[in-house]
C-alpha cells in the first residue's frame, strides 16, 4: 500500500509563488508516488476575525487553485476542513492531552499574540493598572492542537511542511506518542517532508523575512492571481545585494533568493543558472527573471478559471466523503479507547 501524505492551506489572504514553491509544486510530484489528502483549512482560519462572505469565496478559490496548480482530484483527496467534523472532535481529545506550557511556547502564538501595551503600566480611571497576559483568543493558542487532529486523523505518514511549521510537526508527533503511550498503539507518528530547495522562499523587499501573504508591503510578493505588468514591476523593485555576481552565494541573500526563484521555474539546474547568467547584469537578470515568471503563471491562471460552482462542488463533496471514511474510523478508535463509546 502507498504511505499516505496530507497537507492544507488557509484561505486567507492571497497565495504567493514561494506557497506554490514551497508546497503545492511538492503536493503535485508526491500525489503520484503518496496516498495524498490536500485540505482546505478553513477552521484555521477563524482564528483571527474573517468577513464570512469573503471567507466561503476564498475557500473555494483556494480549490480552485489547488486544481490549477496540478493536483489531480483523480489521484488525490481534496476537501475542505469544516465538511469532515471528525477534525474538530479529536482536537477536543488532543486538546486534553496537551499542555498548556507547550502551546504557549508555539513561536507562532507568541509572535501573533503580542500587544502593545503588555508589561506597561497606564492609568485608569484614577488606579495605575499593569497590563500582564495578552487578550486573545483561545483559539489561536489551540490552533497547533487542531493542525494535529487534521494529520493524525489520516494516519498520516508523511507531511510536507515548510520550516516554519517544524515546531508545529513536533507538537503533533509528542501527542500522537503521548496517546499511543497512555492508550494504546492508535496513531501513527508522522515525519516531515522538507523539500531540499525552495522550501523557504524570501521577501522580494527584505530577503532576512519569509515572503508572506500578510506582509503589509506587497512588493514583497508574487501572488499567484498577479497580472504581467504587476510581476514585471515588482521583480525590478526588488532590493539586490552589493556585488555583480549572480550565484548562489549564502552572503547575499537578495540574488540568492531570486535566482532560487528562476532555478525552481525554468527548470534548470543550480549550475546552469548560474552558467546562463554569466557576465549579466541585474536588470538583465531581473526581466529575464520576470518573463519566466509571468510565463509560468500565465497557464496557471487560466486553469483557474476551468473550474465552475457544479464541477468544483462536486469535486469537494467526493473529498469529503472519502476523507470523512478514513477519518470516522480513527476517531472511533480513540472514543473506544478513551471510554467515550
Amino acid at each position: 500500500m502507498k504511505k499516505r501524505i496530507f497537507s492544507g492551506a488557509q484561505p486567507t489572504g492571497e497565495l504567493h509563488i514561494g506557497n506554490y514553491l514551497g508546497a503545492l509544486k511538492n503536493w503535485v510530484a508526491l500525489q503520484d508516488e503518496y496516498e495524498s489528502f490536500y485540505c482546505i483549512v478553513n477552521l484555521h482560519a477563524i482564528t483571527l476575525p474573517q468577513d464570512p462572505k469573503i471567507l466561503r469565496q476564498k475557500t473555494l478559490d483556494l480549490a480552485r487553485i489547488y486544481l490549477a496548480a496540478g493536483v489531480d482530484p483523480e489521484k488525490a483527496t481534496i476537501f475542505i476542513q469544516s465538511d469532515v467534523p471528525e477534525h474538530a472532535e479529536l482536537t477536543w481529545v488532543l486538546s486534553c492531552q496537551s499542555r498548556m506550557g507547550e502551546l504557549e511556547r508555539m513561536t507562532q502564538f507568541k509572535d501573533k499574540a503580542k500587544v502593545k501595551f503588555k508589561g506597561e503600566q497606564l492609568t485608569f480611571g484614577g488606579e495605575d493598572v499593569t497590563f500582564g497576559a495578552p487578550s486573545v483568543g483561545f483559539g489561536l493558542l489551540a490552533y497547533p492542537v487542531l493542525m494535529a487532529a487534521d494529520i493524525l486523523l489520516y494516519q498520516t505518514d508523511l507531511v510536507p511542511i515548510g520550516q516554519d511549521q517544524k515546531q508545529h510537526l513536533e507538537l503533533t508527533r509528542d501527542l500522537a506518542e503521548r496517546f499511543n503511550r497512555d492508550f494504546g498503539d492508535t496513531f501513527k507518528v508522522p515525519e516531515p517532508f522538507i523539500p531540499p530547495v525552495g522550501a523557504k522562499i524570501m521577501s522580494l523587499q527584505d530577503p532576512a523575512k519569509k515572503m508572506s501573504k500578510s506582509d503589509e508591503n506587497l512588493n514583497g510578493s508574487i501572488f499567484l492571481l498577479d497580472d504581467a505588468d504587476t510581476i514585471t514591476k515588482k521583480i525590478k523593485r526588488a532590493v539586490t545585494d552589493s556585488g555583480t555576481d549572480i550565484n548562489f552565494d549564502e552572503t547575499r541573500p537578495a540574488i540568492k533568493n531570486l535566482l532560487t526563484i528562476y532555478q525552481l521555474l525554468s527548470a534548470k539546474t543550480a549550475d546552469e543558472c548560474v552558467e546562463h547568467f554569466a557576465g549579466s547584469g541585474y536588470g538583465d537578470f531581473k526581466g529575464q527573471l520576470a518573463e519566466t515568471v509571468v510565463e509560468f503563471l500565465r497557464p496557471f491562471q487560466e486553469r483557474i478559471k476551468e473550474y465552475d460552482a457544479p464541477s468544483l462542488d462536486a469535486i469537494l463533496k467526493k473529498g469529503a466523503e472519502k476523507a470523512r471514511s478514513i477519518a470516522s474510523e480513527t476517531l472511533q478508535d480513540v472514543y473506544e479507547k478513551t471510554g467515550i463509546k
